[in-house]
This record gives structure tokens, sequence and C-alpha cells, in this order.
């Protein structure tokens, strides 16, 4: 990314110790994002401790004892309960937040955003003077989902996730190492952050169970997709945690209003920002997993094939590293597009 302007902005982390914390602050040094002054804040039991950026180490401090006065921008990645208590205060200061919980998503005067697939939300600036970023699966499902409806009006989408631990933070990740090693060594493993016992296992529902049926990811998918895509596409979802580290996964089956073939597919892919094609027939096949699209920074599309099944349908395999695109790095774009639509950010502080 290059920066037009001189301007460099006081940035806050909000999480700064967590997986999507982390991050970001080192998605930010990667792209060069024009830094004046970083503060990570976190909970008082990490407070002290140090995080590293463009080799200087930082303390981390707390919203009690950090001054935030002239933050300019502030990333929150530590979930609702942070979000719905502090972004309001910073936003009231002329901060602009940039929110990762789900707080604040389907608030009509909050953008939701993809820079790829909506950036155009980002206009009319921000009235409450937060900006939110999709759930870490609707990401890479809207991309691909925008992609196609370019070629045809999609009537339907059935789509079975496979998420990896990591969308849980950091606590989930250490629940799959630390219950691996237990099994291995014969012991019996007791979950603590997911319902069931994660390690060599899956468990189809990721929340609480809705009275109709769904789970919280599921609702929260299915309500994103509509705000993004201003669509009414109907959108199945299963989701259902697996126990690898870092990766989220999805099958798709898209039914269109009129014929699509794999090439238009493809074409569509190859002309989307931010989708990468990974499909090979021959040999076995050549395919994305989990493993290979860690550190990447696109959403990556293979087993493109037509569904059988209906008129006018297709199939594929969706995978993408839901800590980069699923979460910092959409962030970060946010930002970027911020500052390249307005390097002062007024019209996205709040309006009083």
């Amino acid at each position: 990314m290059r920066y037009t302007n001189s301007k460099e902005y006081n940035i806050a982390i909000i999480g700064a110790t967590g997986s999507t914390g982390s991050k970001t602050i080192e998605i930010l040094a990667e792209r060069k994002f024009p830094i004046s002054n970083l503060i990570p804040i976190a909970s008082n039991r990490f407070s002290g401790r140090e995080v590293s950026f463009k080799n200087n180490s930082i303390k981390v401090q707390t919203f009690e004892n950090a001054d935030l006065s002239s933050v300019d921008l502030a990333f929150f990645c530590a979930g609702n309960a942070v979000s719905r208590r502090y972004a309001p205060q910073l936003a009231e200061k002329g901060c602009v937040i940039i929110d990762k919980s789900s707080h604040f998503r389907l608030d009509s005067k909050v953008p939701l955003v993809i820079p790829e697939v909506n950036a155009n939300a980002l206009k009319k600036g921000s009235p409450l003077g937060i900006i939110s970023t999709p759930n870490c699966i609707t990401v890479p499902l809207a991309m691909v989902l925008k992609a196609l409806s370019e070629i045809s009006a999609i009537k339907r989408v059935v789509v079975s996730t496979y998420q990896s631990v990591s969308g849980a933070g950091r606590r989930g990740v250490d629940e799959l190492f630390n219950q691996s090693k237990t099994i291995i060594a014969a012991g019996t493993p007791s979950p603590e952050v997911f319902p069931k016992q994660i390690a060599y296992n899956i468990i189809p529902c990721i929340g609480d169970i809705m009275a109709l049926g769904n789970c919280d990811e599921e609702e929260k998918v299915t309500s994103e997709i509509c705000k993004i895509l201003k669509s009414d596409v109907k959108v199945a979802v299963t989701c259902v945690r697996v126990p690898t580290f870092i990766g989220h996964c999805m099958s798709l089956a898209c039914e269109f209003s009129k014929p699509v073939s794999e090439h238009d597919a493809y074409e569509a892919f190859e002309n989307f920002e931010g989708i990468v094609t990974l499909d090979r027939r021959e040999n076995g096949g050549i395919y994305a997993t989990p493993i290979d699209i860690q550190g990447e920074d696109g959403v990556y599309v293979s087993r493109v094939r037509k569904d059988y099944s209906t008129k006018n349908g297709l199939m594929l395999w969706i995978a993408c590293d839901n800590l980069r695109k699923g979460a910092a790095l959409n962030s970060v774009q946010i930002a970027e597009e911020l500052i390249a639509e307005d390097p002062q950010l007024r019209i996205f502080r709040k309006k009083f």
C-alpha cells in the first residue's frame, strides 16, 4: 500500500496481547502504516508486558493508566464486552474506532466493511465514529459471493464451515494444544473454552443454539452477508469447529438465476482483488488447505465444479487465514481506506 500523504497517526490497539491484536500490530508494520505513536492496551493482568513493533519493545498499558486523548485511530480486538464499554468513550473524544467485535456490526449507523466488496460504504463517513469489520468467516464468503454475483444473480447459497480454534482466540489455541498433549499421554481432557473436547474431534456448533435451531455464528454470518451485499440472497449456514490451529475453510453450493460455467467463475475470481484460485484436477488434484494458506493474505478458492443436483449450480471450496484477511488485515485495509478518503479523518469522527 502506498500512502499518498505525509501525515502520521497515533494508533491504539485494544487487546494488543491477543491473537488478533498481535496480528494487527504485525500487519501495520508489514504494510508500513504511517504511525507516529503506537499504544498497546490490554487488561490489568497484561499490564507491563511488552509487545514488539518495528524492532522496538513497547509496554502494554491499561485503559485506566493510558493517555488516549490524542489517539486518532483505535483497533478494538478484545471482544464484545470491551467494545461495548470503551469504544463509545473513545469515539466521544474524537477517536475513530475500527471494531472487530460483533457488537456494532448490525447497527444501521455503523458501516460494516470489507474494502474489496463495499469500500463505498465509507463515503458518507460514520455517524458514531465506529466502523465494524465482519466475522472472520463472513469476510471470505462475502468476497467470493460478490465476485460470483458479477456473473449472475445468486438465488441461494448453502455453506458448511470448517473453522479453526484460533477463531476463539489464544485460549482456543491453547486448549487444542493442551488437550492433544493430554490425550497422547493417555489422559482425559477437560474442555473449558469449547463446549466439548476439540482435540481429535469436531463440534457442529459455534456459540449457543438459538430458539429456531441456528447457533450464534450462523446467525451472524447470514445477517452480515445481507448487510454487506445489500442482497436478499438466501444463505443457509452450518458452522463447525475443527481441530486445526489457523485457517477457516468452507464448502459452498451456489444456485444462480442463469447458467454459470466453471470458466465464468475462474474469470470472475481472477478479476477480483484478493481472491486466488488454486485448483487443478490432474495428478490427484491441487487445492488449498489450512496449512497451505497460513500467513497468506488472499482468499483461496479451489475445487470449482458444476452442481448437477440443480439447474444452475456451482460448488467450490474456500480457504483463508482467519487471523489475517479474516480479521487483522481487513481492519488495517479499512484504516488505509479511511486515510485515503480523508487524511484528517474528519468525516469518520463521531457527529455531535
